[in-house]
């Protein structure tokens, strides 16, 4: 069962740093391609750690669309 939030990245704002990845405990936020972060939402139990602690704030925590 998937929780009833997700955590969301602003690919404009995000500068690719790794913070995210590093940081999240079930590894569901990826830095693709050097360019930008991405979460698997499959994987994604929007606990918030890589938005709290994202130098940018370009990662939102927000309640899944089909929860």
């Amino acid at each position: 069962m998937l929780s009833k939030k997700l955590a969301a990245v602003d690919r404009t704002r995000c500068v690719a740093c790794g913070v995210c990845e590093n940081t999240c405990p079930l590894g569901a936020a990826k830095v693709r391609r050097g360019c930008y972060a991405a979460v698997e939402a499959e994987r994604c139990v929007g606990c918030g750690k890589c938005a709290k602690l994202c130098p940018v704030g370009c990662i939102e925590v927000k309640v899944r669309a089909d929860a």
